[in-house]
């Protein structure tokens, strides 16, 4: 039987409409989908791995027999334990989230293999949420006894592994050819093998190297089609007809001679590719990252400047109210000698927002500070020549797209205090230039981290009111506002009460988090910054937006529970002064492996390029921005920390392809533009605006 690869999933052998329902919920449809929904893994049935041989964080195929299983509830949660034993040692096996199938499946005394990582949980070796296979099964009578490599999918419920591979079998089983997509010259120079056998291989491997090949393949495909899009992007903003800005030295040249310190030889070497980029006749498309406190806003400032000067308005959309208001009252301060307007646009109703608007729809205002709101329909500029998006990452793309189309064709400056990573890098901001502040301003002192168990906190506290009796400030970070009954962390509300009563009861301590309204956090923020207030108890609402160069000490309730990007940025508001710094990290039990890895980068180091880096290793490219509308293109294959150098070759090929051949009309390039045009060409229009 031959089959057509757009072919129903429901007529294949083995499938039927029930199990079609359940591969539609995996984005199965066809026969082509279900060719390209690639194995996450594979049991490999020869292991010889040891129980006692195994280390933390090895990635281990295990076989042994089961001594016991059943639920153990510990630290208010309940979860499955599987222990297993191969003789040489014990391995325990931990599922947080069960069903009664799980249960169901074992036996003592019955033999499997188990497959994950290992970690250190609960003070014991521990693979958590494995797979497995049972040795003798009635498997080992099908096709799949006679090989040594099983693979494993990303399934719902309903599927299991053993279905899904019956039904890959039966294709395989059929005629069926794919055309090919890659050129010979790059299939062989990269050393990647045809679509069609990469397919069989990947799908139904016999050898390690099987495995390796054909996922390669895959890998570069989709990592080299996604880098056509970005070269394709990137050379379009170099031919957008933009604005071309004049060095008129008025309100820039104001702002430099009023500046309390001098720029770093690297927001200076910034500053220079950006008024470049202004004064070309082409659309300015640059992304400025820095780490916290490396003085982006500055730039940023400067670069607003030149717009105005030359008659053009300026925008800065913020993720948070709190962020746009911070950067209100910053930009406020540094140009209250200068003749610029400014306004800032929240959401919801309030007195003067219609007026603002009419102002800003005139051209009288000539900065404009806020959140979604600058994007809303009845926000119209008079002539916006520059725009800013801050923190860029938390917005969709089509909400960075709304805010540029208020313009003709205005600059844009994207900006992210989140050091990013070279392969995220590519990945994401490929199409943009990169501008990197990579040098801290000399009056930011490196800040002194620790982390501290609960019985170190009598010291810590000790500690915190002999730095406030010197007049030092004191941040306390709990992770929630309020106690909750499904959570033991400690809460906002209750930690201000305790303190307030007891610690730091001859001391001035306020409380802050997301819940109060604009106006009581900006009378919060205000008195803290003014030093009317000792202990600031928040929740992570102050991770962006609070500048308190007498804020020492920021200590982190329930760390262990935080990511390493967050840490980060809390770490960030202290050692803004002339004074010594500290970060004091306070993690309770249980801490798992992972979040002893982020607790010790934390103390070893204050690089924000480093902590990204073992952070995007930690999380992985889909979690590292914390939202699905980022622009992270969501990958089949590829892993661009794991694929980091296929990434690069990608990335080299697809750019010299397209500034030889934009549009790819060279007959050597026939393969490439025809899946392009078919799979790529509607994505790049909405792709990184």
């Amino acid at each position: 039987m031959t089959f057509n690869l757009q072919n129903n999933i429901q007529y294949v052998k083995g499938v039927g409409p029930k199990r079609a329902k359940l591969l539609h919920h995996l984005g199965i449809h066809t026969v082509r989908d279900i060719l390209f929904y690639f194995p996450r893994d594979y049991i490999n049935k020869i292991t010889n791995k040891r129980i006692v041989d195994l280390k933390i964080n090895d990635i281990a195929s295990v076989r042994a027999k089961i001594v016991s299983y059943g639920y153990i509830s510990k630290y208010k949660s309940t979860r499955f334990q599987l222990i297993i034993s191969d003789g040489s040692g014990y391995l325990t096996c931990i599922w947080f989230k069960t069903t009664p199938w799980l249960e169901k499946q074992f036996e003592v005394g019955k033999e499997i293999i188990v497959l994950g990582r290992l970690k250190y949980y609960y003070n014991r070796l521990c693979m958590l949420h494995p797979d497995f296979e049972f040795v003798g099964s009635k498997l080992e009578e099908s096709f799949w006894s006679k090989r040594n490599y099983l693979p494993l999918y990303p399934l719902t419920e309903g599927l299991t592994n053993k279905i899904f591979r019956k039904i890959i079998l039966n294709i395989f089983k059929s005629e069926f050819r794919i055309s090919e997509t890659i050129p010979e010259n790059i299939r062989i120079v990269q050393e990647l093998l045809p679509i069609n056998q990469a397919l069989r291989k990947i799908h139904m491997p016999e050898t390690e190297d099987d495995i390796t090949l054909s996922r390669k393949r895959f890998v570069f495909e989709e990592l080299f089609y996604l880098q056509l899009m970005l070269a394709r992007r990137k050379v379009h903003w170099h031919k957008s007809e933009g604005i071309s800005m004049q060095i008129k030295k008025t309100y820039t040249t104001q702002l430099k001679n009023i500046l309390p310190f001098n720029l770093t030889s690297a927001q200076k070497r910034v500053l220079n590719e950006i008024v470049k980029d202004m004064k070309s006749p082409f659309q300015m498309n640059r992304l400025l990252q820095g780490d916290v406190g490396s003085g982006k806003t500055i730039i940023a400032l400067f670069a607003m400047l030149l717009a105005i000067e030359n008659g053009y308005q300026a925008a800065i959309m913020a993720p948070t109210e709190i962020l746009a208001t911070q950067h209100y009252f910053a930009i406020t301060e540094f140009l209250k000698k200068i003749d610029v307007k400014i306004g800032l646009l929240l959401g919801g109703n309030y007195k003067g927002k219609k007026k603002l608007k009419e102002h800003i729809s005139k051209g009288e205002i000539d900065i404009v500070i806020g959140t979604h709101s600058l994007i809303q329909k009845d926000v119209v500029f008079r002539k916006l020549g520059i725009v800013i998006i801050d923190e860029q990452h938390r917005f969709g793309v089509i909400q960075r797209h709304s805010l540029t189309q208020k313009g003709q064709v205005p600059d844009k400056i994207v900006m992210s205090a989140t050091p990013i990573p070279r392969s995220l890098a590519l990945t994401v901001y490929g199409d943009l230039d990169i501008s990197i502040i990579d040098e801290l301003p000399p009056n930011r002192k490196e800040i002194y981290t620790s982390w501290i168990t609960e019985d170190k906190k009598p010291q810590v506290y000790n500690f915190i009111n002999k730095e406030i009796s010197k007049g030092r400030q004191v941040y306390v970070v709990c992770p929630l506002v309020e106690k909750s009954e499904k959570s033991y962390l400690r809460d906002a509300t209750n930690t201000y009460e305790k303190l307030k009563s007891s610690v730091f009861r001859n001391h001035r301590v306020a409380l802050l988090h997301g819940r109060m309204s604009n106006q009581e956090k900006d009378e919060i923020m205000h008195r803290f910054k003014d030093g009317r207030i000792d202990v600031l108890v928040s929740t992570t609402v102050i991770e962006v937006g609070i500048d308190v160069p007498n804020a020492t000490i920021m200590l982190i309730e329930h760390a262990e529970h935080f990511g390493l990007s967050q840490l980060h940025q809390l770490r960030g508001r202290v050692g803004r002064g002339a004074f010594k710094s500290y970060c004091i990290l306070a993690a309770y039990e249980p801490i798992s492996e992972e979040a002893l890895l982020r607790l010790n980068t934390m103390k070893e180091t204050n690089d924000g390029f480093k902590i990204s880096e073992i952070d995007l290793e930690i999380r992985g490219p889909g979690e590292f921005f914390g939202t699905e509308q980022s622009g992270m293109p969501r990958f089949r294959i590829a892993n661009i920390v794991r694929d980091r150098e296929i990434l690069e070759q990608a990335h080299k090929i697809a750019f010299q392809i397209i500034a030889e051949d934009y549009d790819l009309e060279l007959e050597r390039h026939k393969l490439i533009k025809e899946k392009y045009q078919k799979e790529f060409l509607k994505r790049e229009r909405l792709f990184s605006f």
